[in-house]
């Protein structure tokens, strides 16, 4: 944990002033505001350019105060409570009348986590109260998993940056719409949907959309600069190598079956072998692809279990409605 206990208290009085403050969780940095304060939710989706109609997450500090700020608690809520947080992993209930419509984009529902990491949840305690966040940077672009991701992006328009390190787990929560008698995935994320079905003894259906609108929907989402192409794995190399030839400054994702292969492209990205590693440097291979100015990624999807179920859902975002070559 990098922030001092004078740099937490700072942050939490920015909070409190109606100020805007980027934050560490364990998947990506947030951009924080008060979350019963409207004016300053209002601020987040103002510096993002993030249509207002798209929820905000509200980040408390504790399982135990879930009640404050839901209307009602079912019974599988609080055991996914109880199991997963502190952790990434986010519940939709009903909205309770502490948070404003500014921060449920003009829904009754209220998207709720407990963030896993040091600093964020100092933070929490110190401001004691729930801090609604999005990801700290601009609408559709790749996600912050740096300090430094979040100054390069937003610059002087966050008042504070707290630095809390390299995010752990680096791509977004799961988000469980628990407000009916069958939970279902509405964007997977660190907490796979294994593990959930193996607390909740049942199948969950995973939506790419839903009647209940949650971030990461949008058609593209967490985009590169670069556009972004899906291909078969074993067709990788021959894609990037064609599109380089056609004049493209082409990065290319390299999958571990290809580790030793000669790619002739502008950039490679060895892939590693651990979805939990993959997962953890994803945003940061498609920022150092940016960065090295190619226009074009050659990418796969992995195997969609586990934590590669996040992963696919992150580059087709990525890739958009052409998700092809």
């Amino acid at each position: 944990m990098r922030a001092r206990t004078s740099d937490i208290d700072k942050a939490a009085g920015v909070l409190r002033g109606g100020g805007l403050v980027a934050f560490p969780t364990e998947t990506v940095y947030g951009l924080g505001a008060n979350a019963e304060d409207s004016a300053a939710v209002a601020r987040v989706f103002q510096v993002k350019g993030r249509p207002p109609s798209h929820p905000l997450i509200v980040h408390i500090g504790g399982a135990e105060h879930l009640g404050d700020w839901v209307e009602n608690v079912p019974v599988t809520a609080r055991l996914l409570a109880e199991r997963f947080w502190p952790g990434p992993l986010t519940l939709v209930l009903p909205r309770g009348r502490r948070v404003p419509f500014e921060a449920t984009g003009g829904l009754e529902t209220v998207a709720v986590r407990v963030p896993d990491h040091p600093v964020a949840l100092a933070l929490l305690a110190a401001f004691g109260g729930g801090v609604a966040a999005p990801s700290a940077n601009r609408f559709g672009s790749v996600s912050p998993t740096t300090a430094n991701h979040v100054r390069a992006e937003l610059g002087d328009e966050v008042d504070f940056v707290l630095d809390g390190g390299p995010c752990e787990v680096g791509v977004e929560s799961t988000i469980v719409d628990a407000t009916g008698e069958a939970p279902s995935v509405l964007r997977p994320g660190g907490v796979t949907r294994e593990d959930l079905e193996a607390v909740l003894g049942r199948p969950l259906a995973v939506h790419s959309t839903s009647r209940v609108r949650v971030p990461g929907q949008h058609p593209s989402h967490y985009a590169p600069r670069a556009r972004v192409v899906l291909v078969e794995p074993e067709k990788v190399v021959a894609e990037a190598e064609l599109a380089q030839e056609l004049g493209h400054q082409v990065g290319v994702f390299l999958p571990p079956c290809f580790a030793d292969a000669a790619v002739k492209a502008h950039a490679v990205v060895a892939i590693p072998g651990s979805m939990a590693a993959y997962a953890r440097g994803l945003y940061g291979f498609l920022r150092e692809l940016d960065q090295r100015g190619c226009d074009l990624i050659v990418a796969s999807l992995p195997v969609e279990e586990g934590l590669g179920l996040a992963i696919a859902n992150r580059l087709r975002r990525a890739a958009g409605p052409r998700s092809s070559a």
